[in-house]
């Protein structure tokens, strides 16, 4: 039995596929959690064509299975219909029209004028431009590191970055030029200065050259002087000071960009809607120390920012404290300031949380720096065809709409229970349910001779521990059950 997930997370997506454009297509779209494109895809694929790709296939263990893909995606599939346009992904953020929700985040992936237009050509609506700033970077090497587990490329990232390399009048001559030929796609400038003259100088400079909007970097955490970057985003006097000077000296929209390395999000967000501010970033990278000897600059470590698919649970619950803020969420609703998530997006539906949670643009940065520009085909597309299925034809319909489903632990229902439920045909008889369970749960599974676990009612609490290690996916829920005295 193929495991779907398992089998594409095997797939090195290589460069020019050998394998064929369409099965490499499919098979991406799949990583990327774009069923509908990767179920059309498939069913256009040959036995012939099957059969080429996986002879082609140059995957280091073996080929990747794309019959098996195929039959097992397929299998359950209902026919699909044709319903039409998908849904205009159109949203307005700080009063910019946004052909879609998708930026590049300000980092290593968009350095120069070549690499963001080819991003651009590819779909991206926008772009937050590495940050720009009049000190000279000198940056380490090697500056990237990775946190892996069991087999993945990584889960988190280590990333010793700091600003742009380039003079800061090179810089505003690409941002002119990159508006000038893209002029529907948005382009703003994310700058960062020492003194109030510099913020305000950097900051007339980038209307100057025709940007869009200008981002306040409050939020790099590795920067090599004191009093720039999160040191400025950990105090709000500093916070409300440079926002409220920028915003007094451009017309254009002002969005400062926020660290996580606080202890609230709320406090912060609210010295910039006083300051003035136009919208939001959040989050930026998370101070940290990775401990590997192949990442070493001259056999020394240090604290330096984290970022990819780890940190998302912390960037939400950031975006959260800001858009679940009273002030703050009128402001959002008044269209006095929006929010831009950033902080472990790789598909659709990471890119769906933050907009549920309130945000009205969203920034990618550590997946494209992993996969390339080319993530945003499954972005668009599998964010068109949820709206599809769900009949909304407006993105802006979903901004927000599960902040009514965020509350306080307190105010939880702790007098029901859902029993775990296991899906026989599925189970394999691994017994890791009942490992976990036996040593981090309650003893509640029971696992003999015949190799298949089974709940022990009087003892399970309803954790749901072994629905989460189970790799085949064979436990699910059960009803919603008054909980016996």
């Amino acid at each position: 039995m193929l495991h779907v997930t398992e089998e594409v997370s095997r797939c090195l997506l290589c460069a020019d596929a050998p394998c064929g454009k369409k099965a490499a297509r499919a098979i991406r779209a799949l990583r990327f959690e774009n069923l509908w494109t990767a179920r059309e895809l498939l069913a256009e694929l040959t036995d012939a064509e099957i059969t080429a790709a996986e002879q082609s296939c140059i995957h280091y263990d073996c080929p990747i299975r794309i019959r098996e893909l195929k039959n097992a995606v397929l299998q359950d599939a209902a026919p699909q219909e044709n319903k039409g346009e998908l849904p205009s992904l159109e949203l307005n953020f700080c009063d910019m029209v946004c052909e879609n929700p998708f930026f590049l985040a300000s980092s290593a992936i968009c350095t120069n004028y070549e690499m963001v237009a080819r991003a651009l050509e590819t779909g991206w609506a926008g772009v937050f431009y590495k940050t720009i700033c009049k000190q000279e970077i000198r940056e380490v090497s090697p500056r990237f590191d990775a946190v892996r587990k069991e087999g993945t490329p990584f889960v988190g990232f280590r990333n010793m970055e700091q600003l742009s390399e380039n003079p800061y009048t090179m810089d505003f001559d690409i941002l002119h030029r990159l508006k000038v030929n893209y002029p529907t796609k948005r382009i703003i400038a994310s700058i960062m200065g020492q003194t109030e003259e510099e913020w305000i100088e950097l900051a007339k400079m980038a209307e100057e050259a025709g940007c869009d909007a200008v981002e306040l970097n409050f939020s790099c955490p590795q920067m090599h002087l004191t009093g720039l970057g999160s040191d400025i985003g950990q105090s709000d006097e500093l916070i409300l000071f440079y926002t409220s000077f920028v915003r007094d000296a451009v017309k254009i929209p002002v969005i400062p960009k926020m660290t996580p390395n606080v202890m609230s999000m709320s406090t912060p967000a609210l010295a910039c809607f006083y300051g003035g501010a136009s919208g939001i970033s959040a989050i930026n990278t998370i101070k940290s120390i990775t401990m590997s000897h192949d990442a070493e600059v001259s056999c020394k470590k240090t604290i330096s920012g984290y970022s990819g698919k780890a940190v998302k649970p912390i960037a939400l619950r950031m975006i959260y404290e800001m858009t679940g803020n009273p002030i703050l969420h009128k402001a959002g609703i008044e269209k006095h300031m929006d929010i831009s998530g950033i902080g472990g997006i790789e598909t659709w539906r990471d890119a769906l949380d933050f907009i549920q949670l309130g945000c009205r643009n969203v920034q990618v940065c550590t997946a494209v720096m992993q996969y390339g520009y080319r993530i945003i085909d499954d972005l668009i597309l599998g964010l068109q065809h949820y709206m599809q299925e769900r009949g909304i034809v407006e993105l802006k319909k979903l901004v927000g709409e599960e902040l009514k489903n965020i509350v306080l632990p307190s105010d939880l229902d702790r007098e029901t229970m859902v029993l775990p439920k296991i899906n026989r045909e599925k189970c394999i008889g691994c017994g890791r349910c009942s490992i976990s369970c036996a040593d981090g749960g309650h003893q509640a599974i029971a696992f003999g001779e015949d190799r298949k676990p089974h709940i022990i009612g009087q003892k399970c609490v309803g954790c749901h521990l072994c629905r989460l290690v189970c790799p085949t996916g064979a436990i699910g829920m059960a009803k919603r059950m008054p909980k016996k005295n």
